[in-house]
């Protein structure tokens, strides 16, 4: 095959092959591609941020607080507090002072917690018991509709020859009953001046339950109410069965997001993720500021006291070497205060004692006599000498000169050995 042909054949494979990329490149069609990564840290450290946020784009002020302390600071008119946290360690006292703010012209919104105990005729939820509010479970309610229906005795049945009654509603009452049975798991609001309602997609599990009639406002699904307000004082309270509505992947659905708007508007919003009872600390402040105050200066006299110097300044230590002899020094003198002088003496004398048992066989089993007689052959000194050294030593101490001439004597004794 000549040179020319091949140069032929390979630019006609080249050129085949760039018209069938260019056809394939024209058949494909780009497509987006969404990563998710999930929820932000700060999202899943707060399950409300994006109500938060929410509410900031809204216009309103919005802060969080940690603990019912807040309230002690916090004005009550034009204030909205959403108590969205656990309550089961809030006392009688800090429930009491709530519920004062509120009357004072704030709006408490919160979430019952506790269901009614009929035996115990409470249900511990000292907020919801306070304003005689009752949590039920629907499943309940429907048992006791069921069973009361069933006790019910028929009354007189009509005559066939009668003419039944025809049931007339209007459009309205049939439009409402249209739409909650269209969504009956969803809650419904209705607004005056509003042709159809907002939905919220509550927990249908719980019912709120108004016992003394209070209410002057709630939004209720096919089967419970999920929501109730009622004026306390001056100020309002808002009850809802939960809050789950209102966390970061609910809040977007159905109406949500526009009912926290509609519990808040106008107003400048603390949302409290946490209703632990007051520290011992906070209720000392509290009830007790002047005894704080005494024991702290208390404190500090302690450790002005502790920190006076005792005596005076001590010269620095020299750097240079230490002799022999102040290291011997120093050692005697430790030994004299620890031990004292009838110690060091029983010590010489006892080495003595072991000394002349090497240089008498069966010096021991002498009598004293015996062994100062010994002791005084064997180291060439007079009986009184020996007699003095030996003696016991007395128990109480002894002047410095007295003391250094019987150290003086046993070591004599003892180097004679």
């Amino acid at each position: 095959m000549s040179r020319r042909l091949q140069f032929a054949l390979g630019a006609g494979l080249l050129l085949l092959f760039g018209v069938l990329g260019i056809f394939l490149l024209g058949k494909l069609t780009p497509y987006p591609e969404t990563l998710e990564h999930g929820p932000s840290p700060e999202a899943q450290a707060n399950p409300y941020l994006a109500a938060e946020t929410f509410l900031r784009k809204q216009g309103l002020q919005v802060q969080r607080a940690d603990g019912l302390s807040i309230i002690n600071d916090l004005p009550s008119a034009g204030q909205t507090l959403l108590l969205l946290g656990d309550r089961n360690r809030m006392t009688p006292k800090q429930a009491e002072r709530l519920l004062a703010w509120a009357g004072n012209g704030g709006h408490l919104l919160f979430v019952a917690e506790r269901l009614w105990d009929e035996k115990q005729g409470k249900s511990g939820d000292l907020l919801l018991d306070s304003l005689g509010i009752q949590q039920y479970q629907a499943e309940q309610l429907d048992d006791e509709e069921h069973d009361a229906a069933e006790k019910q005795e028929p009354t007189d049945s009509p005559r066939d020859d009668e003419p039944q009654p025809v049931a007339i509603a209007d459009d309205e009452a049939q439009a409402a009953t249209d739409e909650k049975s269209r969504y009956p798991e969803l809650t419904q609001l209705y607004l005056e001046n509003e042709d159809a309602p907002a939905y919220f997609n509550f927990d249908t599990d719980f019912h709120l339950y108004d016992a003394e009639n209070h209410a002057h406002a709630w939004a209720n699904s096919d089967a419970a109410t999920h929501l109730l307000q009622l004026y306390h004082g001056e100020g309002l309270v808002s009850v809802v069965s939960d809050s789950w509505i209102w966390q970061n992947q609910s809040i977007g659905e159905y109406d949500n997001a526009w009912l926290l708007w509609y519990m808040t508007q106008d107003s400048q919003v603390t949302l409290l993720y946490r209703a632990d009872r007051d520290d011992l600390l906070s209720l000392l402040f509290e009830h007790f500021p002047q005894a704080l105050v005494a024991l702290g200066l208390l404190l500090t006299f302690g450790l002005w006291h502790l920190g006076m110097r005792q005596g005076p300044l001590l010269l620095p230590a020299s750097r240079h070497r230490r002799q022999l002899q102040e290291h011997l020094r120093g050692s005697a003198d430790f030994l004299l205060r620890h031990n004292g002088q009838q110690s060091l003496l029983q010590g010489l004398q006892q080495d003595i004692r072991r000394r002349a048992r090497h240089r008498h066989p069966g010096f021991e089993r002498l009598a004293v006599a015996e062994q100062w007689q010994v002791l005084s052959r064997l180291t060439r000194q007079p009986s009184s000498v020996i007699s003095q050294a030996m003696r016991p030593s007395p128990k109480q101490r002894l002047a410095a000169v007295e003391f250094t001439r019987q150290v003086a004597n046993l070591q004599a004794l003892r180097n004679a050995l």
